[in-house]
């Protein structure tokens, strides 16, 4: 395992403005099911999460409550950090290093002021007075162009802000070649390629820069620009130096030299500020730039509104997790598995609680849980053991191909669907086409055999299950294993 490569995954941080919401919980679960394939695959993994502490949202949800900003930060971050295993995120497994960082942190922020000094040093910060249109819902200033009938189309619920002052602007337009040119030397950078062809046409229309800084009079929740106390970082400059500052730059550069590059998951509403900001600030401080930006598209509630904290139409994950305690031993991969298997892994999908629910219905009660129920039912009844028969090697090996694959692309929506379709449905298909529990009556040898055939398949569905599923895939293989029943079913019938 140590001549593999390192791999080095992250999320996007949150703002703590609200509870989390599945949104995240997908962009989360998606990146630790690629951080547990990658260590499948022997590879040591870091995984890197967190909470965004500073910024207007911020500022204003803690004034809302009337509650001093990091006395509000502390409380919703704790919100976060218990996602980790309510989802059954790889926290605690060897070989993945597993990190929560919050912006507020004290290593965090002296690394965001060493970064400003080096984009300062480059010649690549500047102050001006400007006047600009500003959507605090997505922290980020509007052309007229990106607007929709006056508004943000990502927050048409809040008006725009009409900004005038005077602030530090990030020479963006420095980099418009520079950025072209990498794009062109990394054309699997931004994934998929649909999104990287938008990142392409936004960098081709030239770019313009950008504010980076606040006055602190209005906004004080930010850190203080470095020789300038009347001024705080914009969110966006500050947050987005936690992937790097998570494995220990600048402190410990034999940390980061190990870890980096990155593979950062984002939303598609993240894209420019991943794929291009960033890239250019990475640029201007002399550090390689990411890996891999992979853009998941957007969850949609009924109707095929989008799902968010700002439209107030979004589900907790804990709530979901919650509705399916008393029928699994496994609630959270319930929700792991509607996020894997029922959106897709690069446009947006549609969520409901009754949606997730028929899909618990259909593919886990009727259709792992059962399948493994059936198969070791015979296999106890007929006395039938775990071996090392080979069953079927070219289908086998065609799955497992076909899994690696999507996995390599991101694509763990093709991924989870291929075990599902040429795994569980292959083994149902077997069990109607041999029916072995007919067979076991006038020729118990060959029943036999097509038991063992399923239990090996079936092992090999629980193994193929492990970035995904990981406490169902443990469970299947113990029952495999020991060859029990299940003492309750895996996924029982709702109420």
């Amino acid at each position: 395992m140590v001549d593999k490569k390192p791999i080095y995954i992250t999320t996007t941080l949150p703002y703590v403005n609200a509870d989390p919401h599945v949104g995240f919980a997908m962009e989360i679960i998606r990146a630790d099911a690629l951080a547990r394939y990658y260590r499948l695959a022997g590879h040591e993994v870091y995984f890197n999460t967190g909470t965004d502490e500073h910024g207007a949202k911020i500022y204003e949800a803690a004034t809302n409550e009337g509650v001093d900003p990091e006395v509000y930060t502390d409380k919703l971050a704790e919100r976060f950090r218990a996602l980790a295993p309510a989802l059954g995120l790889a926290a605690n497994i060897p070989g993945i290093t597993f990190n929560f960082i919050r912006t507020t942190d004290k290593d965090h922020v002296a690394a965001a002021e060493e970064f400003w000094k080096k984009c300062e040093a480059k010649g690549d910060i500047y102050k001006k007075l400007y006047s600009v249109k500003y959507c605090v819902g997505c922290e980020l200033e509007k052309t007229d162009s990106e607007l929709e009938n006056g508004r943000c189309p990502i927050h048409p619920n809040r008006e725009l802000e009409f900004r005038e002052e005077e602030n530090y602007f990030f020479r963006f337009s420095n980099y418009t070649e520079k950025l072209k040119k990498f794009y062109d030397d990394h054309p699997d950078f931004v994934i998929p390629d649909f999104r990287f062809n938008e990142m392409r046409a936004f960098v081709g229309r030239g770019l313009e820069d950008f504010s980076i800084s606040r006055l602190k009079t209005k906004m004080p929740w930010g850190v203080p620009v470095p020789g300038d106390p009347d001024q705080v970082m914009y969110v966006w400059f500050d947050a987005l130096v936690n992937y790097v500052s998570a494995i220990g730059w600048p402190k410990d550069m034999a940390k980061f030299t190990k870890w980096w590059p990155v593979i950062q998951y984002c939303g598609k509403d993240n894209n420019r500020q991943q794929s291009a900001m960033w890239q250019a600030m990475l640029m201007s401080a002399d550090l390689p730039n990411s890996e891999h930006i992979v853009i998941n598209g957007f969850i949609n509630s009924a109707g095929g509104q989008k799902m968010s904290k700002s439209l107030g139409n979004v589900l907790n994950p804990f709530d979901v997790i919650d509705a399916f305690k008393d029928v699994t031993p496994f609630p959270d991969d319930v929700l792991r598995f509607v996020l894997l298997h029922d959106i897709p892994s690069f446009e947006d999908g549609d969520l409901t609680m009754e949606s997730i629910k028929a899909s618990y219905a259909a593919h886990l009660q009727n259709g792992l849980g059962n399948l493994t129920s059936r198969i070791m039912k015979m296999a106890t009844s007929y006395a039938v053991v775990y071996t090392d028969y080979p069953g079927d090697a070219t289908v086998e090996t065609q799955k497992s191909a076909v899994v690696s694959g999507a996995c390599e692309q991101f694509d763990l929506h093709k991924a989870i669907g291929e075990i599902w379709s040429n795994g569980i449905g292959m083994l149902d298909a077997f069990i109607q086409r041999e029916e072995p529990f007919k067979k076991i009556k006038t020729d118990p040898v060959r029943a036999k055999e097509n038991v063992a055939y399923l239990l090996n398949n079936l092992l090999s569905i629980a193994q193929a299950l492990k970035p995904f599923l990981p406490r169902t895939a443990e469970e299947i293989g113990r029952l495999i294993r020991e060859n029990k029943m299940p003492e309750k079913p895996l996924f029982a019938r709702l109420p």
